[in-house]
This record gives C-alpha cells, structure tokens and sequence, in this order.
C-alpha cells in the first residue's frame, strides 16, 4: 500500500510540472485584449506577450535537456521552476508600479520562457527514467492530459484574477511554482546511478548518429507536435479576439468557454495515454485519425460563425490533437537510451515551444487576410502533416515472441529509400 501511495505521489509531482509550464500562456490568453488596453500597446506587441516567453523556453531547452542527462533531472527542474516565478513576479512588479512597464514584462516572460524550458520537456524524460513498459506510456498520457487540464482551468483562473486586477496572474505564478518545487523535493526520488557524464563533443556526436539514423520519422514527430501546438494556440488567439469584439463576452464567461475545447484535449489526452501502451501500430493510426479530425473540423469551420456552432465542431479538432499527442510522446520518450533522453525530449519540446510562438502572430495576421483563407490554411497544414505521419512513420507488426526491452526506439522501422 505505501509503495503505491509513493508511486502516486510521484506522478503528481511530475504532473505538477507541465501544469505550471502550460499556465504561462494559456492563464494569459483570456486578458491579452485587457492588456492590450492597460499598456496602449498594438496587437502585433500584445502577442509578442506570448512570443517572448515560447521564443527563449525554444532556444534554452536543449541547452537545459543536455545538462539533465549531464547531471538529473531534478537539479534542471528545481532551478526552471525558481526562474520562471522569479520572472512572474518580475513582470507583475513592472505592471504594478511602473509607469512604462512594457519591456519589463517582456524581460520577465523571458525569464519565465528560460524556466519553462526546464519543465515539461524535462519531466518527459524523467517519465521515461522512472517508468517502464505500458506503465511509461500511462504515466507519459497522464503528464499529457496534467499539460490540458492546465490549459483548461488556466483560462478560467486567468479571468477570476483579472477581476481583481489586470496583471494579478503574474503574481499566481511564483505560487504555483512554489508548489511543484516542494512536490517534486520530497516525491520525486531518481535512481542513484554512478555514472561518468559524457564530453560535449561526444555526447553532440552521438546525437548526430541518432538523428542520421532515425531523423527522418523522429522529425516528422517533432513536425506533428509542433503543428498541434501552432494550430491550438493560434485559434485560441484567434477566439478570445472574437469573443470580446463580436460577441461582447469577458471576464470568467470567456474564460470557460475558451476552457471547452481544451477540456475534450485533455480527456482525450488521459484515455489515449492509458489505453495505446506499447502498441506501435495503434499509435500510428491514432495519429492518422487525429489529423484527419483537425483537418475535417477547420475546413468546415469556413462555413459556420454562429458561436455554439463554432465551439462544436472546432471540439473535434481538439479531441484531434488529444489522440496525437500522447501517441507522439511515447514515440519519442522512448526513442533513445537514458543518457540521451533529455537532450531529445527537450528538442520536441524546443520545437513544441516554437509552435506556440508562431500561432498568435501568424494567426493575427491571418485574421487579418482572411477568415475563409485562415481556416483553409490550417486544414491544409493538418493534412500535409498527416500524410508525412503515414508515409515517413513505419512500424513493425508486432510479434509476442521478442522483447524489446521496453524500447520504442527499436520497435520502429523507417523507410530509408
């Protein structure tokens, strides 16, 4: 019994993790046209609020994933988590008591884009030290779906401090983070493995070897991570515009509705994860059909502007992303031996961060082209990436008869011709 109440304890405390990271953006989403107003500032600058912070999370995760193989993954982790409160506070000290205090958050978000680098990615690879077999690919669905229930509740806790002040959500921060600091010193235990750091030159060239062998299957994953990301965080741009503009709505009303979409992720995102467990093939085709979901759901959003109608269909884009991602996860986590993992989870999550970055602006200024052509443009992405999935991920039929070692790495063939 005490062994399963520590085994619980643990998950949360990495659970904990990628719901901090996910708070950075999503808890904003709901007050960027508030902040917009507060700063007298321009959309294309409202945006960059998000871009700043996924912009350094992307340059300083495989930096931060290469020193979690060197060291563990809890001395990375437990410094992230510090940084990225330090620079919540940061940024809500300049709105508080500064009379230009624009750049100053922007110096923040950035701070908190270097901690963010330390969490989510990081607390992937600590999935895959700690857990093995099916049970890797429950935990890897649950930290997935702990990601979505922080960017559900996020919009909604976002409106609730709002109503206090415009720039309460950057004190919510280093509270939050206070909090997963303490989960993750007393329930996170790693394995005490004594063991020889690599050189950097050695280490970089054994990372060359994997991606020359298996760059092109790894990449489109990283492809199809990213593209969930883009395509999320762009339309949740693109809905709390619309929703203050067009339909007048705000404060914790616009918090949860931007919440509904992200709720069927996060489900999705939780019954994936504990149901795929090692089973390449079905990963594949979860994939497949989460794709083919997003591209169905933003053609036939072209036609339809009511807002019910809207948030219905645009769920079966979500419960899209919620079958890929996991899938993705698993194929990744498990793609390398322990001493590279960190180093290769964190560039998928380098390259997820730079989805996000790119979504609100991209999509502002698709907004401004056109909604027709947005939508359009976006079903057209989702497909194309759903074709690479098929053609440039290959597995093995599975055979009960070998063991491979819990390794996904060596269950997955890629067509080299």
């Amino acid at each position: 019994m005490a062994k399963q109440k520590i085994t619980w304890l643990t998950i949360a405390a990495i659970g904990s993790i990628p719901l901090i990271l996910v708070l950075g953006n999503s808890m904003l989403i709901p007050i960027l046209p508030t902040m917009k107003k507060e700063l007298e500032i321009s959309q294309f600058q409202v945006s960059l609020i998000i871009t700043f912070f996924s912009i350094s999370a992307a340059f300083s995760i495989p930096i931060l994933g290469y020193l979690s193989d060197r060291f563990t993954r809890k001395a990375v982790i437990i410094p992230a988590l510090t940084s990225y409160g330090a620079g919540g506070l940061l940024a809500g000290a300049a709105a508080a008591w500064f009379e230009n205090p624009y750049l100053w958050i922007l110096i923040g978000r950035v701070l908190q884009g270097i901690g963010a680098a330390g969490t989510a990615p990081i607390a992937m690879a600590l999935t895959g030290d700690l857990f093995k077999g099916s049970e890797q690919s429950r935990v890897l669905g649950l930290v997935e779906a702990s990601n979505g229930f922080g960017k559900v509740i996020s919009p909604i806790i976002g409106s609730l401090l709002a109503l206090l002040v415009w720039f309460a959500a950057f004190f919510a921060f280093p509270a939050f983070c206070l909090l997963s600091i303490l989960l993750t010193i007393f329930f996170v235990h790693e394995k005490k493995e004594k063991k020889e750091a690599p050189a950097f030159h050695e280490y970089v060239h054994g990372l060359f070897s994997v991606f020359k062998q298996e760059g092109r299957w790894l990449f489109t994953a990283y492809l199809a991570g990213a593209t969930c990301l883009f395509t999320l965080f762009g339309i949740l741009f693109y809905i709390s515009d619309v929703l203050e503009k067009t339909y007048d709505t705000d404060g914790v009303l616009k918090g949860s509705i931007l919440a509904i979409p992200l709720l069927f992720m996060t489900v999705t995102s939780y019954i994936t994860g504990s149901k795929i467990g090692k089973k390449m093939p079905l990963m594949k085709k979860l994939i497949v059909i989460g794709f083919l979901l997003m591209t169905a759901s933003f053609a036939t959003l072209v036609f339809f502007d009511k807002l019910v109608t809207f948030i219905a269909i645009l769920i079966f884009s979500s419960i899209g992303t919620g079958l890929v991602l996991p899938c993705v996860n698993s194929f990744i986590t498990g793609s390398v031996e322990t001493s590279r993992r960190g180093f290769v989870t964190s560039l998928y999550g380098s390259v997820r961060f730079l989805g996000v970055a790119i979504g609100p602006p991209i999509y502002g200024w698709l907004m401004e082209w056109s909604r027709t052509g947005m939508f359009l443009s976006t079903a057209s992405l989702t497909f194309a990436v759903g074709l690479l999935c098929i053609f440039l991920i290959h597995v093995k039929q599975e055979d009960p008869t070998k063991n491979y070692g819990g390794s996904v790495f060596k269950q997955l063939e890629f067509k080299t011709e």
